[in-house]
């Protein structure tokens, strides 16, 4: 009964240890190849359960979601010669198992490290391709699907992958130039603020010319109205005046000696010298 039951175990033991050797399992994130002694015998093996020849068949696994490669910050010149450091990264996937362990033999860092030195190669074309002002605004986006489309078509070849997206993360001046490039920028800025301010002086000396000509106009204008208003007051007086001495003229000239004599006399130190029968005293004479 012992014997029995130790050669079930045994017998069990055996089919776990075939059964761990032959059954293999593919999960939903990955992707699979089988080797026969080194050479691949079967390529992009799907998730699920799948059998293999022990000692002469082996399974490499390898993920098959989306890998992101970040890469460091690179310096690269633009088409103007100004120097950029530029901070992208890169979304990859395995596109074909078979050409991507024949390229890297499974290793992700192999091609993390070709796929790296094909960007900066393309980052740098691109770059050189173009001004400041379109990397870093007019044509970024542009930019980057032309490097995308380019590199994808590479990659596929030489690595078995697909490039999902290329993006870049910042784009920085280096510090020996950040200070020039800020200075030029002020000095715009101070160029700027220069012709503004000329044209506001020159509008405003504009304006206030034409408000002083309206000043002027506008009292020539009151001038002449009060002139014209005095000249008919004057004229409406002298009438009246001469209306009123022309009831009685000697009235009227004996009134006006009055005022010759209040006005001459009204200083005490005036001299006058007259004859004694001028007309001036015409009126002294007749007091009586």
């Amino acid at each position: 009964m012992k014997n029995l039951s130790f050669s079930i175990i045994f017998l069990l033991l055996v089919i776990v240890l075939v059964g761990s050797q032959t059954l293999y399992v593919v999960k939903e994130t990955e992707r699979a190849v089988v080797l026969k002694f080194g050479e691949i015998v079967e390529d992009n093996v799907q998730p699920g359960l799948h059998f293999k020849i022990p000692v002469m068949n082996e399974v490499k696994t390898f993920d098959a979601r989306i890998l992101t490669m970040d890469s460091r910050p690179q310096r690269y010149l633009t088409l103007e010669k100004k120097a950029v450091i530029v901070d992208s990264y890169v979304k990859w996937k395995i596109a074909d198992v078979a050409r991507f362990y024949q390229a890297t033999s499974g290793d992700e860092f192999v091609a993390n490290r070709v796929l790296s030195s094909r960007v900066d190669t393309g980052l740098r074309n691109q770059f050189g391709e173009r001004t400041m002002h379109e990397v870093v605004s007019g044509e970024r986006e542009e930019l980057m699907t032309e490097l995308r489309d380019g590199l994808d078509t590479v990659a596929k070849r030489e690595l078995g992958i697909t490039i999902v997206d290329i993006r870049v993360k910042r784009i920085d001046l280096p510090p020996d130039v950040s200070e020039s490039v800020y200075q030029r920028m002020r000095t715009e800025r101070e160029r700027e603020a220069r012709e503004h301010r000329s044209k506001g002086l020159e509008l405003a000396e504009g304006i206030r010319a034409d408000a002083d000509r309206q000043q002027v106009v506008l009292e020539a204008e009151a001038q002449r109205d009060a002139e014209m208003i005095r000249g008919d007051g004057d004229a409406q007086a002298a009438a009246i005046y001469a209306q009123a001495y022309t009831k009685d003229p000697e009235f009227y000239e004996f009134y006006r000696s009055l005022q010759a004599y209040r006005e001459s006399f009204a200083d005490n130190g005036d001299l006058f010298v007259l004859k004694p029968d001028s007309e001036f005293f015409k009126y002294f004479k007749q007091a009586n």
